[in-house]
């Protein structure tokens, strides 16, 4: 039933019922933690077999000796790995260390130097934030002082017309951020609608504007029903924009988080310019890793077979959070929830004005939950009602017990704002 619909006796009587259960919580004295996407350590033994796949044998098909210097886009083996994650060309793909967010920070950095900070002046560089989003590219502009404007999001991407429009209106905005596939973290993939309208983005932004397609779950599935994604690349070559491009993922969920490889992947006149920047810092990147990834994943078909073991262990996690947070709470109208088909999270919604105290709460009997407001630039979801739910790392056991204090204590504090608002209407004249 509703809570809504609940008499304030009957709404107080739950309160004192889910208070009780709260204490019982806090006496159990927990260490639970739901805060990032990381991959489970059973998910990390599928990629055991990396150690010593080399074998002694280092060269590559045209005799390069990958323990030696140079080579700054990587093996070409490698790059064309890169090109089954990114749907791009080899020569279009780049590849690093184990984190694609060192290359989307080398990035910006490149854009500001080489054009964006010259044509500021004294004004600021803008990008544009799909919300909710990824706390980590918020992080990243504000390290270099660009300014981030909120983008609505529906089940389709970001709302295109506001996006357009704000294009139009202000020509410092010079980029935006986008989670494609299986957003981070409400699971959405873009409509081919969406990616059609952003591959025309350049003709209203101009040619220094940047698409940071930061495709991290592109083949990370949970469902055997997988969502497609139209490939933006080859829709901003048929429109000429193919130079506002920038496409960005990695191996950090497939393969060692810790020990992966990325790739960052875009046209090749602006690798070649990008190339050129990075050698004065680097001499080259660690091919041995590169090779041994491509000995291990090998093609398209390896990879898919290796996230159908990924599935196989993540799936159960995902059914357990839409079981409890649908038990608990799908009857009581008082938060909505996304059911991916993809990615590493659960975006939940509250009431208005509590996620903040319901991640407090749950923090204060030992679940620790994402900030609420990670999920905004800055920190700030005016709204406050935002909500990472990250069910990936720990074992099923542990993730049914902060789930149930999670689902707890957002009723609590759900409760808490329906009766006091009840009991202020009462007592008004």
């Amino acid at each position: 039933m509703k809570l809504s619909e609940l008499s304030l006796s009957a709404l107080h009587e739950l309160y004192d019922t889910l208070s009780h259960k709260y204490e019982q919580f806090r006496a159990q004295m927990l260490n639970l933690d739901l805060t990032r996407g990381k991959p489970a350590s059973e998910q990390l033994d599928l990629s055991n077999e990396l150690d010593g796949i080399l074998g002694g044998f280092y060269l590559l098909q045209d005799g390069t000796d990958v323990r030696n210097y140079g080579g700054i886009p990587g093996i070409p083996e490698a790059r064309a790995l890169g090109g089954v994650f990114l749907g791009l060309p080899a020569n279009e793909v780049m590849v690093g260390g184990n984190s694609s967010l060192t290359w989307m920070y080398q990035y910006i950095e490149f854009m500001l130097r080489q054009s964006w900070q010259q044509q500021a002046g004294t004004s600021k560089v803008k990008f544009l934030c799909p919300v909710p989003g990824y706390d980590r590219h918020f992080t990243i502009c504000e390290h270099f002082g660009i300014e981030m404007i909120n983008v609505d999001t529906s089940e389709q991407g970001p709302d295109m017309g506001q996006v357009e429009s704000l294009l139009e209106s202000d020509p410092m905005i010079k980029g935006i951020w986008c989670v494609p596939k299986y957003s981070n973290p409400t699971g959405v993939t873009y409509s081919d609608e969406v990616v059609r309208r952003m591959a025309t983005l350049a003709n209203k932004a101009g040619p220094d504007f940047k698409i940071m397609w930061d495709n991290a779950y592109a083949v990370h599935h949970i469902n055997d029903e997988h969502d497609t994604l139209a490939n933006l690349m080859d829709i901003a070559r048929e429109n000429s924009t193919q130079d506002s491009i920038v496409m960005l993922a990695s191996t950090s969920k497939v393969t060692f988080a810790g020990a992966g490889i990325s790739f960052i992947g875009m046209a090749q006149n602006n690798l070649a310019s990008f190339e050129a920047f990075l050698s004065v810092s680097q001499i080259g990147p660690d091919k041995v890793n590169q090779l041994r990834h491509v000995r291990f994943l090998v093609d398209s078909e390896g990879v898919r077979k290796q996230m159908e073991k990924h599935k196989a262990i993540i799936r159960p996690k995902f059914q357990l959070t839409e079981q409890i947070l649908s038990q608990h709470l799908g009857d009581k109208d008082i938060a909505t929830w996304t059911r991916p088909n993809g990615g590493y999270f659960v975006s939940l919604d509250t009431q208005p004005g509590i996620a903040g105290k319901v991640v407090e709460m749950a923090a204060a009997v030992g679940v620790k939950l994402t900030p609420a407001g990670a999920t905004f630039p800055y920190g700030n979801d005016p709204a406050d009602r935002n909500i990472r739910i990250a069910p990936t790392y720990p074992p099923v056991s542990q993730l049914r017990q902060a789930l149930e204090v999670f689902v707890v204590c957002l009723q609590l504090t759900t409760l808490h704002k329906i009766i006091g608002n009840l009991e202020d209407t009462e007592t008004k004249p």
